[in-house]
């Protein structure tokens, strides 16, 4: 008897669906691996992106370095370091809503293209008050807070600006390869940095950075960019900033995620405020040795990035948080006990690794499980969390430090982010289900929309 309309249907599906899977577990060699680590550079735009992003970032961790160098050579204060860090990254937590819905009312590129040469401007006017003699703490303070107000524009306008570049179907590789450049330049930028300010200077540094970002306004300025319409059209600016804090805390699983990005960026992340004390009193490196660490750093956050620029689809990316927020902690805690500069300096790989990939993994299941008309405000969120705690962090750890001591300090940060892990870990399995619909729902799996719906679940 011949098949029925719904019974030939069946089949077809089922055949779909195994062919999919067929094709997904064909070896490398029939699909390049590098391929698919790399297949957001296909779009010109992203091109454009990188190209100009590689330099100018080199120059932003060069200027990192350097300022952080000057603090300490000018005060000798871990408390002043961390008030510096405190006056860059504070201005993101209270603006950040702010330049969440800027990125989703206004053109996103011309957003991006105005923060930059905002960024740039402040990096000239750094290296001018460095290479006169006339630089002083407060100075420096102020250019920081400006910069801080830039980002809180620039984060959420930069990730909100990814699907602009690529489209939804490479949004996930975009980021992963986001993040493998900046932490590339991570490794390149602090090298430099600690020869130059060993050598002639942290003025120079600044200028460096100052310069490059002519490479990312030029690339900018190339893009050929199809704006979407404003995605938030409705409501006052004050209707749409709620609008997305309301979708982050009635959201389980996204709400989750930024909770444990919160807590490990206020406990763990100030480790790199007090990191120009640990290259000179504790291992005895100086400002060269203070960039070797921060170089090592960067290749451990090099490698997260570039494992996670070569998978497909999103699912295990829960499970991946819990582990990298914990692998950090331990991370941590070891480095804070080492005495030795070159151990000192093989344990910041994992920390970086680790950091990488719990940053870049809730970055990609976030951005997964955000409708398109949301994207710049729950960033905004998002950046609140990375970037905005982290200067609450770091003053807290330059009070710590100067009672108790760095090391103790960034001991103690470690504990806390394992506890984190454990909660997170314990909490993200009763959401799966809604983690799951939620990344469905936007058509961003990153891989057969098949597979992901056969598979158990996303985390």
């Amino acid at each position: 008897m011949t098949k029925n309309f719904w019974e030939s249907e069946r089949d077809l599906l089922a055949s779909t669906v195994q062919q999919e899977k067929q094709e997904f577990a064909r070896p490398a060699s029939r699909k390049s691996r590098l391929g698919l680590a790399v297949r957001a550079l296909r779009h010109r735009n992203f091109q454009l992106f990188f190209a100009g992003q590689a330099i100018s970032l080199i120059g932003t961790w060069m200027q990192t370095v350097a300022q952080s160098w000057l603090v300490y050579r000018m005060t000798g204060s871990a408390l002043l370091l961390g008030t510096v860090g405190f006056a860059s990254q504070i201005p993101v937590f209270i603006m950040a809503p702010i330049g969440g819905i800027v990125a989703d009312r206004q053109n996103r590129q011309r957003v991006v293209i105005g923060t930059q040469i905002a960024s740039m401007v402040l990096a000239a006017i750094l290296a001018l008050l460095t290479l006169t003699g006339r630089i002083q703490v407060w100075q420096i303070m102020a250019i920081a807070a400006g910069l801080g107000v830039v980002n809180a524009f620039d984060i959420p306008a930069r990730q909100a600006f990814l699907i602009d570049m690529v489209g939804r179907e490479d949004l996930l590789n975009a980021i992963a390869l986001n993040s493998s450049m900046f932490n590339g330049a991570r490794i390149i930028g602090p090298a430099i940095a600690g020869i130059l300010v060993a050598s002639i200077g942290e003025g120079w540094c600044f200028f460096a950075n100052a310069v490059s970002y002519i490479a990312v306004i030029v690339g900018l300025l190339l893009m050929r960019i199809k704006h979407p319409a404003n995605l938030a059209n409705q409501g006052s600016p004050l209707e749409n900033i709620l609008e997305g804090f309301a979708f982050v805390r009635y959201t389980g699983p996204v709400r989750a995620i930024l909770l444990l990005l919160g807590v490990v960026s206020f406990v763990g992340m100030p480790y790199a405020v007090l990191m120009p004390v640990f290259a000179d009193k504790i291992l005895h490196g100086g400002a060269r040795g203070l960039g070797i660490l921060m170089g090592a750093t960067g290749v451990g956050a090099l490698l997260g990035a570039a494992s996670l620029a070569a998978r497909v689809g999103v699912k295990g990316l829960g499970k991946l948080i819990a582990l990298s927020a914990g692998g950090f902690g331990v991370s941590l805690i070891l480095f804070s006990f080492s005495k030795i500069f070159w151990l000192s300096t093989i344990l910041l790989l994992p920390v970086g690794l680790t950091m990488m990939v719990q940053m870049a993994s809730s970055n990609t299941l976030i951005q997964a499980m955000v409708p398109d008309k949301l994207r710049g405000r729950v960033m905004s969120v998002y950046s609140m969390m990375f970037m905005g705690m982290a200067p609450l962090g770091a003053l807290s750890a330059g009070v710590v430090a100067h009672h108790l001591g760095a090391p103790w300090t960034v001991a103690m940060g470690g504990v806390a982010c394992i506890a984190a892990a454990v909660w997170f870990g314990r909490y993200m399995p009763t959401l799966r289900a809604k983690t799951r619909d939620l990344v469905l729902a936007q058509g961003l799996t990153g891989g057969s929309p098949a597979q992901e719906i056969t598979s158990r679940g996303l985390s």
